[in-house]
């Protein structure tokens, strides 16, 4: 509407502008709207033919129009249709388009008098038309203008003369009624209440309101939010209402309509209605009150928005849930769904309609609270929940809190009305969640996509990628309902300017410095395989966590996704140590939780890495070792006669004392396995825990934990030493760095230094979460027997760590994010994302040996 030289339209609308040729249409839209949003007839005819006055073109060029506004609609982009309509045929495919994507159709009618639209049409040349076309989209335009009404649209703004159109200052956008993004909260959302007045109050009570003539505010800023049908079936439903009116009106709830509650507005309205459903209760009960309570009632429940997007849209909230594609918008088919769902067509044994899992396909990234189908418990499905536990049943009255997730409820004091679907909750069943991921789609990780991460912002991952990451994980990869979480690579440190060292700790440290990480921890560096530990304190708990059955209590997998142990057996009884190990230390209570994921390093390196040792490492070290003993043996004889041939011994004995040192290198590694305490797991990371990951702690912290556990193991379980290191205190440098040495001449592997902090950000974002700087003899086996000769060592020297870096940084944001995603109960799907993410970085060109 049109207001104070303002014009009032919806943020989100398609308007439709109206007016015979050489009105002032397009210069009316170029006044008011963004060049994007407008689609001009004339542009999409010059797109199809060349030549905008073509009619000839005029199919193809709407098709293109409505194409192009079906994208910026689905997108929730405002659009202009910048064309005559002047006629309901014309107008009829706007009107469809609108509701094909739930948004309100707008009418801005440029209803100029004839002689002025005839006498700009004679300046424009480029316009040639008959005389009688302008009169006849005039004659069009004011026949239809009294029924655009009927044809849909809601909001109709007619400007008649061109002064009333210069006056116009600006088009004014309102926010849509259901938009709410501004409110963050936090909320407290309670679901279906139906007259429960008494189990309301103590909800409220215990989630820590305080209650002062009728309005119930938290101390500390929290809002309460209805997922609507307050009435029917219980003994107060007008105790519920005047609670509910007050504090919407007092600005300390919200509250959505239920199908109950405009089941009663239309009794209160006079109209028509079937009594059934509880709602005789409702009217003996609002008979007793007086005319101008039932008026206010009326008033209130009429007026209820059918959805509120809150929290910059990162929550919904409709009765019966809300399909993604409906977020946000407004419409009759959005507020039926609202209040009703989608029902199959079906009736089910008890009677009642058979309503579509809609939850069950949604990919949304809000989350989406409802209530309406009463159940025995909350259950999250992607990222969606039904709150209604069936309090007038006899059930319980719960709440969500957002952005906490946390549930609480209170049982209901009787049953008020008898439910035709039996409440109860089949024990050992595995969530709704679990039963969902069971099946997996393909169509979530192929081709190039985006990932969003908490600490590495967007993370691209491409279409060559992932087809690489998708033939392991499906060919190799265990039960994907274990893979929560694949371990990122680690880059080394920037080379040495000592000239015997490729890699010394100085590098490191200076590199933290640099960053503003002022102190450190180092750890020693064991010379194993990575591996992700996976254990539940029974099966059952493995059953409830990850909805696995009959796989025993936890998993051992490679970073790369892979079953550790190739006999189950063995995998089993190595995982039984570790629960011993938790459960004597007291692990599982201590932190409240009935499983653990660890992050670890397995040992020995031999045990997983057997046919690397005997196809590469083996085969390059027994050839060298008799190819070289042959040619010094030839050499030292050849020097009797020759002198000259002295200096090539030397360097023939050389390699051979570098291959003996290549040999010693990998062979310190690898030892026989007969028994379980020939391994030797290392634990240095908790990564999660029930409801919880463990980023938020120091590695000190980490330690200090793991350390407890292993001492009740020390069979099987290796503790790792490690030093705190203070970058400002150069003795405090200098004793690491004699710790490296020492570790290394006895020929450890090295140290890994990290952050104090699991994660350390500034303003560039997330720092290196872990640098590694590997000993002199251990190198040998990555570089070759040969690599510590000067013209080999300078070249290496030259080697570039930014691809390293980025691909490790990468790694570890999507690893934090899946576990992230695991622990809040979001779908596989979700968590895969990351998971997957990872495993498709790691076929990027990088130089395997850094």
């Amino acid at each position: 509407m049109a207001n104070n030289n303002n014009i009032h339209i919806p943020e989100l609308s398609l308007v439709v502008l109206m007016g015979a040729s050489s009105s002032g249409k397009s210069t009316f839209a170029r006044k008011h709207f963004k060049p994007t949003e407008i689609i001009s007839s004339d542009q999409c005819r010059a797109l199809v033919s060349d030549n905008e006055n073509s009619q000839e073109a005029s199919t193809d060029a709407f098709d293109v129009a409505r194409f192009i506004a079906g994208k910026r609609l689905k997108a929730g982009l405002l659009t202009v249709i910048d064309a005559t309509n002047v006629q309901e045929s014309a107008r009829k495919d706007w009107i469809r388009l609108a509701r094909e994507y739930h948004v309100l159709p707008v009418a801005i009618v440029i209803n100029m008098p004839e002689k002025l639209c005839v006498q700009r049409h004679e300046t424009r040349p480029d316009r040639d038309f008959g005389k009688h076309v302008i009169p006849q989209q005039i004659s069009q335009l004011r026949r239809s203008v009294r029924h655009l009404k009927l044809e849909g649209f809601r909001n109709i703004i007619e400007l008649r003369t061109p002064e009333e159109v210069d006056a116009i200052e600006a088009i004014i956008r309102d926010p849509l009624y259901n938009n709410k993004k501004e409110e963050h909260g936090p909320f407290d959302i309670i679901g279906d209440v139906h007259g429960c007045y008494d189990e309301l109050v103590e909800l409220i009570l215990e989630l820590g309101y305080q209650h002062t003539e009728g309005i119930y505010s938290h101390p500390a800023g929290r809002k309460l939010v209805f997922v609507g049908d307050l009435v029917d079936r219980g003994p107060k439903t007008p105790e519920v209402l005047d609670l509910v009116m007050t504090n919407v009106k007092a600005g300390t709830a919200f509250c959505v309509p239920g199908n109950h509650d405009a089941k009663l507005v239309k009794w209160l309205k006079g109209k028509d209605v079937t009594i059934a459903h509880g709602l005789q209760e409702s009217i003996d009960q609002l008979n007793k009150k007086t005319p101008a309570f039932r008026e206010d009632v009326k008033q209130f429940l009429d007026g209820l928005i059918s959805h509120y997007v809150f929290d910059g849209g990162n929550l919904v909230v409709a009765h019966a849930g809300l399909r993604e594609e409906m977020h946000g918008r407004g419409s009759g088919a959005v507020r039926d769904f609202c209040m009703y769902g989608e029902t199959t067509g079906e009736i089910d044994e008890f009677g009642l309609p058979v309503r579509y899992n809609w939850a069950a396909e949604y990919k949304g990234k809000a989350m989406v609270v409802y209530g309406h189908t009463p159940v025995p418990e909350p259950q999250w499905l992607n990222r969606t929940i039904d709150i209604d536990t069936g309090c007038v049943f006899g059930g319980k009255l719960t709440a969500l809190r957002y952005p906490e997730k946390e549930l609480m409820s209170v049982p209901s004091q009787r049953e008020y009305a008898v439910s035709k679907r039996p409440l109860h909750k089949k024990e050992g069943q595995l969530s709704l969640q679990q039963q969902h991921d069971d099946v997996l789609d393909i169509a979530d990780v192929t081709g190039k996509h985006i990932v969003e991460t908490s600490y590495g912002h967007k993370i691209t991952i491409k279409e060559e990628n992932a087809i690489t990451a998708l033939e392991v994980m499906s060919r190799f990869a265990i039960n994907p309902k274990w893979l929560i979480y694949l371990p990122p690579t680690m880059s080394p440190s920037e080379t040495s300017k000592l000239d015997d060292y490729l890699e010394y700790p100085t590098e490191a440290f200076e590199y933290y410095r640099s960053v503003g990480v002022e102190k450190v921890v180092c750890e020693e560096k064991h010379m194993g395989s990575r591996a992700v530990v996976i254990v539940g304190r029974d099966e059952n708990a493995i059953k409830q966590t990850f909805g696995i059955e009959n796989e025993g209590i936890g998993t051992v997998y490679t970073r790369t996704g892979r079953h550790y142990f190739t006999d189950k057996k063995t995998e089993q009884d190595f995982l039984l140590e570790v629960n011993d190990a938790l459960e004597k230390s007291g692990f599982y209570d201590r932190f409240q939780t009935s499983w653990v994921c660890l992050d670890t390093e397995l040992m020995p390196w031999s045990a997983k890495a057997q046919s690397l040792l005997e196809t590469q490492y083996g085969s390059v070290g027994a050839a060298a070792k008799q190819s070289l003993h042959s040619a010094v043996a030839a050499l030292q004889q050849a020097t009797t006669r020759n002198e000259a041939v002295f200096s090539l011994l030397q360097q023939y004995k050389l390699k051979q004392q570098q291959t003996t040192q290549f040999i010693e290198a990998y062979c310190r590694y690898c030892w026989p396995v007969h028994r379980l305490t020939d391994y030797k797991l290392a634990p240095f990371h908790i990564l999660a825990t029930e409801g919880k990951t463990w980023v938020d702690q120091s590695h000190e912290w980490h330690m200090e934990n793991i350390q407890l556990i292993c001492e009740e193991a020390p069979a099987v379980l290796l503790s790792t030493p490690y030093k705190i290191v203070d970058l400002n205190n150069e003795a405090s440098i200098q004793d690491a760095t004699n710790w490296w040495l020492s570790l290394t001449a006895k020929g450890g592997e090295g140290m890994v230094v990290k952050p104090f902090d699991y994660i350390h950000t500034n303003k560039k974002g997330l720092v290196q979460p872990a640098i590694k700087i590997r000993g002199q003899e251990y190198l040998r086996i990555i570089y070759g027997p040969e690599y510590t000769t000067p013209e080999n060592l300078n070249r290496l020297k030259s080697r570039g760590l930014s691809t390293k870096r980025s691909l490790a940084l990468r790694e570890f944001a999507l690893g934090v994010e899946g576990l992230e995603r695991f622990i809040k109960k979001e779908p596989l799907r979700r968590v895969h994302e990351c998971v997957f993410g990872v495993l498709a970085l790691e076929s990027e060109p990088v130089d395997p040996r850094l």
